[in-house]
Parts: C-alpha cells; structure tokens; sequence
C-alpha cells in the first residue's frame, strides 16, 4: 500500500479554503486516479483564529510558512500566500532545498523568481507546478509543456485577464465610457479599489511572460514584454470596429520573428471571426499557433476559488503520481535569453483614429503622408454626425473622425506618418492607434 502524499498549505484565503474543501470532497475519486491518498496534514496562515468553515480537525498548525516548509511530515508544500518576495520565496526555496515538491497559484514570484526555483527544483528532485499561475481552471502551462511537447510554436496569444475582457465587453455592449465601466467592475467585486495593475496591462505581462518561457524555451523575463493598457479605449473605438467586422481585446501576444521572441501586451482588434474575439465578459482564453496543427483555443475561467483551487489540486495529483516535468518544459541551462524587442520594429495592420479638421483636402494630405511611409490603406472612413458637418461656435466646421485600417507595415513608419500629418496641422487632438492581430 502505498503511503499517502501529505500536503502543507500556506496561506487559507478563498482559494486555500477551497483546496481543503476539494480535497476532502474528492478524496476517493483522488485516490483512485493517482494510486495514492492525498491528505491536507499540516497548514499556517496569518491568523489561526479567523472563522473558515473547514474542519481541521486532526491537521497540524505551523507557527509560519518557513516551519511548514521544513516540516519533515510534510511532501508537498502549497503556496497560496500570494507576492513576489518574502514570505512565499523563501518558503518555496526551503521546501525545495529540503526535498519537496512544490504547487503554487503564485503568477507574480514565477514571473519574478521562476528561473531560480525551476533550478532548485532541478537540483534536488522535486516537481515546481504552477498551473493555476495563469489562467486558474484553463489548463494552458500543461498543454503547452507536456500536451505540445512535440509541437514547434509559432505563436500563443490570449485574454489573460478578466477585469479587462470584462470592461470592454460592457464598453461595446453598452456604449459605456471606460471610467463608468471601470467603476461598475469596482462595485462588483471585479477590479480592485487600485486598479492599475489590471487596467494597465501589468497582470497580463506577468501570465504572458510565463507562458512565453514554455512556447518558447527562453527564461522568464516579465522586462522584456512591452505593456500598455486599456484606459485610452473610447466607446467610438469599438463602434468602428464592430463597422469594419473587428472587436478590441486586451492582449498578450507572445510570437516568434525573424528577429527574436516578440512579447506584448496591449489592447488589439482581432477579426470577429475569431474565436478568441468570441470570449466576453471575465472569460479567459489562450490560443495557441504551432507547426502542423491548426489554431487550438483554450478558454474558461480566468480567477475565482473554485477555479483556481481546481488548478491546484490538479498540481498536487501529478505529484501524487510522481510527475516530474521540468518546470518550463526543459532544463535549466537550456533555456535562452530574451531581450525586450522594440515596437518600432513590430510589423503589422493597424486602426487609425484621426479627428480630422473639415476641410478640402484634408483626407488626400493624410493619405499622402501614409504613402511617403509606403503604408497602404486597406480602408478609409470619413464619419461625419448625421451625414453632415458640424458648426462649431465660431462658424468653423468642427474636426470629423477619419478612420483608416492599414495592411502590414512597420509600426516606426506609422508614427512617423502621423507625426507628419500633426506637422500638417490637419488634425486635431492626439491620434489613436489600435494594432490589428490577424487569425
């Protein structure tokens, strides 16, 4: 008979209350899938005394995650303290160094810290699993390490965060603003009373940076991703590419280019014929691009207890197998350097969003300058209210939108034709540019 995998979680908020829960509920259908009991032996948290409605009865309580680590009586140690530092670091290494296996949901200290502990785990036999560091219940981390092993990845992209996906969905549905879209998320719980980290394309890098280091074989480096974030999308944005068969996600796109590994994270417009373009709400998706095989597309939820606890577990049963599938898909000193690649060198379509001043000529000195950069217009759009132009206080005609979607160029030559057109005094306001992301 073999011995039951004893487990040690540190940190009991929602999702570590719901492992425990889980695995007491499923401990029969556990057992029978891994050969093996698993059993919650031992767990710590900031306070002992807080209510959870979890019967601990019989489990040990260390004094801190550092004692839990080292605990003999424990095989698996399970990190659900959350932070990219102390205590969680050195708890994780700890428990490494002493032999164990590790499981976390832990996205910001793998993104930071991930090269190192892959190669503590390398060093002394344990298994570092992680899945439920992106994308919760969606099983991306073993579909792209183990399920793709076999497959050259060219490119894997994806709805990475729900709060965004969420505010833009409600954004085109409704015609919202962002702010008042925003402050609705707030209210219900699905952005935070600081919501940067999350509006501002932040906890998109850090999931994208992962997933990057699998596809790709290079070390995690959340530096090299270019981030920007969903707080210039206006609702007329969306209007226009809904009109010409797009719709705006917030994206992290991870490709592989001539010219190295191409890492970003920025509101996109893909095709509504895409699946991705499909996933609303707090919905998270990943699709993955690889040699032989046609677009796969993972989609499900992206946070919550449940989820989350639902990855974990899973974690927990492959160490109850006695998996041991190296943290980022290869060893160590395989992995390659990744250097952040300029966005002047990105190469794609783009949406222009001009506020044009109405006059004669105006829209042929816009496409001039786009040709003095060799861009070519796929489609130009002139919106003018109600079909006609608009007075404004002095007499003069107020500016209009002009709306262009470009073929592939280099975004550099963009700027560059728009820095022209202002030159040209033809337009008013800052322009808005939007990168296409083709099926």
């Amino acid at each position: 008979m073999v011995a039951p995998l004893r487990v040690g979680i540190a940190g009991l908020g929602t999702v570590g209350a719901e492992v425990v829960r889980l695995i007491e509920r499923q401990g029969r259908v556990l057992t029978a899938r891994c050969g093996r009991a698993i059993r919650v032996t031992a767990v710590t948290a900031r306070s002992k005394a807080k209510k959870r409605d979890l019967d601990l009865g019989g489990v040990n309580w260390a004094k801190s995650p550092l004692e839990l680590a080292a605990d003999p009586d424990v095989d698996c140690f399970v990190e659900l303290m959350g932070g990219a530092g102390d205590p969680a670091l050195s708890a994780i290494e700890t428990a490494l160094k002493s032999g164990k296996s590790v499981v976390t949901a832990n996205k910001a200290l793998i993104a930071k810290h991930g090269v190192r502990l892959a190669k503590a785990a390398e060093q002394h036999g344990g298994a570092l699993n992680y899945e439920a560091a992106v994308g919760a219940a969606i099983p991306i981390v073993k579909t792209l390490r183990e399920g793709l092993a076999g497959t050259a990845i060219d490119r894997v992209y994806g709805i990475l965060n729900g709060t965004c996906n969420y505010i833009l969905t409600r954004m085109e549905q409704e015609g919202l603003s962002f702010a008042e879209c925003l402050k609705d998320a707030q209210r219900l719980g699905y952005a935070e009373a600081d919501p940067s980290f999350d509006v501002d394309g932040h906890d998109t890098a850090q999931k994208l940076a992962i997933l990057a280091s699998l596809a790709f074989g290079t070390k995690v480096a959340q530096g090299a991703v270019y981030v920007e974030g969903i707080s210039s999308i206006a609702p007329e944005d969306l209007r226009a590419a809904a009109d010409l068969g797009y719709r705006v996600k917030l994206l992290g796109v991870a490709v592989r280019t001539a010219k190295g590994i191409e890492q970003r994270v920025h509101p996109t417009m893909v095709p509504k014929s895409s699946s991705i373009a499909q996933v609303m709400g707090v919905t998270n998706a990943v699709t993955i691009d690889g040699e032989g095989i046609p677009p796969l597309t993972l989609v499900g939820p992206g946070a919550g207890g449940a989820a989350t606890a639902s990855a974990v577990v899973a974690d927990i049963a492959d160490v109850a197998r006695g998996i041991r599938a190296a943290p980022f898909g290869r060893p160590v000193e395989r992995l390659q350097e990744t250097a952040k690649a300029p966005m002047e060198r990105h190469e794609g379509g783009y949406y222009i969003r001009l506020m044009a001043r109405d006059h004669a000529g105006t829209v042929a000195t816009i496409a001039t300058r786009l040709a003095d950069e060799r861009i070519s217009i796929e489609s130009i759009v002139q919106r003018h209210p109600d079909g006609n132009s608009v007075a404004s206080s002095k007499g003069k005609s107020a500016p209009v939108p002009v709306i262009l979607i470009t073929y592939a160029t280099h975004e550099d030559a963009v700027y560059r034709a728009l820095q022209a057109v202002q030159r040209d005094k033809v337009i008013s306001g800052r322009p808005q540019v939007i990168r296409i992301e083709k099926n």
